[in-house]
């Protein structure tokens, strides 16, 4: 159970629509398609229809802001067997990097590695109760290219399992590059926030509205209104 999971989902029966991907940079080919995942008939490049909307808003801010930048999408809807191929991936590849395999590896070191994965990855449940955020249609991972359609330096890559990750990691640096760093995700969380989303604590990447995360961060500043999700999983 993650803390955001205490809150109730009041469906809206809202409907994923196709985000205009002319209008957004975009990751391509789109990772996690290419790695086999399973999506079958459904698209990563949907989201609910006022998510959608408002990640057009948030588009035309940032270019108020930076003339010619734009906000880069690396993924959205993931039905849940998508969720449950990426979480047994990066398991995987975390087991391949420390030089484990199957039968050469301990349980304490298993544990350490779901440890890591349980940090960036929601558990796949079937639970409607506990949906994870991107099952829902609800939650985007985005990040930012400049005018020379660049991707601008976040400090870590998406999906990186290492507290690099976290939003504020370089917010206390000194040099110049940790710096610009912490600034391009100060820059990203200001448009997405404009537009009304909330940012995963611990992923700079990861913005969503209207699920059980964004109610959640809602309700920690925003004592005098109890917000709940409008979005379940889809």
């Amino acid at each position: 159970m993650r803390p955001y999971h205490i809150i109730p989902i009041i469906e809206c029966d809202e409907p994923l629509v196709k985000i205009p991907l002319e209008k957004f940079a975009l990751e391509s080919p789109h990772p996690y398609e290419k790695l086999g995942a399973p999506y079958g008939n459904h698209s990563p490049y949907f989201l609910r229809e006022k998510v959608v909307d408002s990640l057009i808003q948030a588009q035309n801010y940032l270019q108020q802001l930076q003339p010619q930048w734009q906000i880069q999408i690396f993924d959205a809807y993931r039905p849940i067997p998508v969720q449950q191929f990426m979480v047994d991936y990066s398991f995987q590849q975390e087991s391949k990097l420390r030089g484990f395999t199957e039968a050469k590896i301990s349980a304490k070191q298993r544990q350490e590695i779901w440890h890591m994965v349980d940090e960036i990855w929601a558990i796949p449940s079937l639970d409607e109760k506990t949906p994870p955020p991107h099952s829902t249609g609800a939650a985007v991972d985005i990040t930012l290219v400049n005018e020379r359609r660049e991707v601008v330096d976040m400090g870590s890559p998406i999906d990186e399992l290492s507290t690099r990750s976290h939003p504020d990691y370089y917010a206390k640096s000194k040099d110049t590059q940790s710096i610009n760093c912490h600034n391009n995700r100060q820059l990203l969380n200001s448009v997405m926030i404009h537009a009304g989303f909330q940012r995963n604590p611990r992923e700079w990447w990861h913005f969503s509205l209207g699920d059980q995360m964004w109610a959640w961060l809602n309700n920690q500043s925003h004592t005098s209104h109890k917000f709940t999700a409008c979005y379940g999983r889809v």
